[in-house]
C-alpha cells in the first residue's frame, strides 16, 4: 500500500522544519516518506519528498549537478544530498522492535557534522527519513538530541496519519457495501411486486368464477387476503426505499483532509444483482417468450377495465438475450403501463418492427404521457417526476432496472411520449410509447 501525507501531516512536518530553521539554525531540511512501510530491513524502500525547506532541488544518490538542479543563485554546496548509505540508514533500529532514535549511535545518522539523516521509525516500522543540515557550524550534542525527539514526533505522527488513512479505507469500503445492499434491497423489492400484482389478481377471478356455497371459495378469499397483507407490507418497505439522502447518511470524514499522495482510491462499484445476472445470453422467440407474460397482463387488465391487444406475427427473426432479464425488462414495461392507463384505456404490444439488425417489441399505452422535463430523467434510480405527486404507487426503480438489464444485452430502450401510435391514442390521453430493441441472431 502507498503511504500517503495528509494536509495535517504536512502541516506538522513544516512546523517542525520551521523548529529546526529558527531554533537551530538550518539552513535545509527535507522530510522523506518511504513509498511503502518497511516492515523488515531493506535498503529497497524508495523514498518521496513531502516537505523540503527551503524550496530548491534536491539531488538523489549517483546524480550529479545540472542546470535545472543548481539555479545560478544557488550554491552547489547548499544542495542537500542523501548519502549513499542510505539503505543502512532506513533499516537503523529495526532489528529490534524496542528501538528508537535516542539509542542510534551518533556515526549512524552523522553524515558530517554539519548535516544529520534520522529514520522514522515507531514500532519497528519504518516510515522516512529527517535530514537536516546547517552551513555555519557543528550540530552539538544537545541539539542532537532535540533532533532525534524532532524525528521521533514526526514518526508517531506519521503511524497515526496512515492509521486514520486506513480508517478512512475501511469506512469508504463499508459505504460502497451498504450502498451495494440497498441497492440490492431495491431491485429484489420492485421485482417482488410484479408476481404479487399477478397472485392478487387471479385469487379475485377464482372468488369470482366460483359459486356461493363452493369450498374453493375460502381458498380464494385467503388467497386475496394473504396477497393484500404482502401488498401492505411492501408499502412499508417502499417507506423504508424513500428515505432521503440525509435519512441515510452515514458518517465522514471532513472534506477539508487532502492527500498530498493519494493511497485510497474508489472502489469501481460492481455490477447490481439483477435477474438473469450471470447466465448466459441465448437464441430465445419473442412470441414463446411473451405468452406466459401477456396470459398474468390480460388478467390484470381485465380486473382494471383495460384493453390490452398483442399483434405477434408468425416466422419473427429469433433474438439474442438472457431469458430472466428480458422477462423482467417486459414486467416491469408492461406493469408500468397498466399502472398508469386510467380505466377504459387501451395498451397494445407490437413485435416486428425492425432496424439495423435489431427487432423491437413496442408497447404504447393511453396514460397520461410523460412530461418533456421528466423525459431526460428516466432510467435514474428512484426518478419518479410528476408521477411521485400522485397517488399510484412507485418506488422509480423499474425502469432504470429495465433500462440497465437491455444496456447489458447490448440492446436499447426507447421512449415517445406523446405515444407514437396514432391508432390508439387521441388528445385527452396522449400516451407513451416504449420501444424495446435487441440483437437479432446473426444480426
Amino acid at each position: 500500500m502507498l503511504m500517503s501525507a495528509s494536509s495535517d501531516f504536512v502541516a506538522l512536518c513544516r512546523e517542525q522544519i520551521a523548529l529546526l530553521t529558527q531554533g537551530f539554525g538550518a539552513s535545509l531540511s527535507v522530510v522523506y516518506l518511504t513509498q511503502e512501510l518497511v516492515e523488515a530491513p531493506t535498503g529497497e524502500a524508495k523514498l518521496i519528498p513531502v516537505v523540503v525547506y527551503p524550496d530548491r532541488a534536491i539531488l538523489m544518490p549517483g546524480e550529479e549537478p545540472t542546470e535545472a538542479t543548481a539555479p545560478k543563485q544557488l550554491d552547489i554546496k547548499n544542495i542537500l544530498v542523501l548519502p549513499q548509505n542510505q539503505g543502512k540508514l532506513l533499516t537503523a533500529g529495526l532489528e529490534s522492535p524496542a528501538s528508537s532514535q535516542e539509542s542510534a549511535k551518533p556515526e549512524e545518522y552523522l553524515l558530517s557534522s554539519n548535516q544529520i539523516v534520522l529514520p522514522l521509525i515507531h514500532e519497528g516500522m519504518m516510515m522516512g527519513l529527517l535530514v537536516t543540515g546547517r552551513e555555519d557550524r557543528a550540530w552539538n550534542e544537545q541539539e542532537q538530541s532535540e533532533i532525534q525527539r524532532i524525528a521521533q514526533t514526526l514518526a508517531i505522527a506519521c503511524i497515526l496519519d496512515q492509521r486514520r488513512a486506513w480508517l478512512q479505507h475501511q469506512l469508504h469500503q463499508q459505504q460502497i457495501l451498504q450502498e451495494q445492499q440497498r441497492d440490492l434491497l431495491d431491485n429484489l423489492l420492485h421485482q417482488f411486486r410484479n408476481p404479487l400484482t399477478a397472485l392478487r389478481t387471479f385469487g379475485k377471478l377464482l372468488f369470482k368464477r366460483l359459486r356461493t356455497g363452493d369450498p374453493n371459495r375460502d381458498v380464494a378469499t385467503n388467497i386475496v387476503r394473504e396477497s393484500d397483507r404482502l401488498q401492505e407490507l411492501l408499502l412499508q418497505f417502499d417507506q423504508v426505499i424513500d428515505l432521503t439522502e440525509e435519512d441515510l447518511a452515514t458518517l465522514s470524514l471532513p472534506e477539508s483532509d487532502v492527500f498530498v499522495e493519494a493511497t485510497i482510491q474508489k472502489e469501481a462499484k460492481p455490477a447490481l444483482l439483477l435477474p438473469g445476472t450471470g447466465e448466459k445470453e441465448t437464441d430465445c422467440s419473442l412470441a414463446d417468450l411473451l405468452t406466459p407474460l401477456l396470459v398474468s397482463a390480460k388478467a390484470i387488465a381485465q380486473e382494471r377495465n383495460l384493453q390490452l391487444k398483442a399483434q405477434i406475427p408468425r416466422n419473427l427473426p429469433l433474438v439474442r438475450a438472457n431469458v430472466k432479464a428480458l422477462q423482467e425488462v417486459l414486467n416491469n414495461i408492461i406493469d408500468n403501463a397498466l399502472k398508469y392507463t386510467p380505466p377504459g384505456g387501451k395498451i397494445l404490444i407490437q413485435v416486428g418492427q425492425e432496424k439495423a439488425n435489431l427487432l423491437g417489441i413496442i408497447i404504447s399505452d393511453t396514460g397520461p404521457g410523460i412530461p418533456p422535463q421528466d423525459l431526460a430523467h428516466l432510467g435514474e434510480r428512484h426518478y419518479r417526476g410528476v408521477q411521485a405527486q400522485t397517488a399510484i404507487p412507485g418506488t422509480g426503480l423499474g425502469l432504470a432496472i429495465a433500462k440497465q438489464l437491455i444496456e447489458q444485452m447490448q440492446g436499447e430502450i426507447e421512449v415517445f411520449s406523446p405515444a407514437i401510435n396514432s391508432t390508439i391514442t387521441s388528445p385527452s390521453a396522449p400516451g407513451t410509447t416504449f420501444i424495446i430493441w435487441l440483437r437479432e441472431v446473426g444480426g
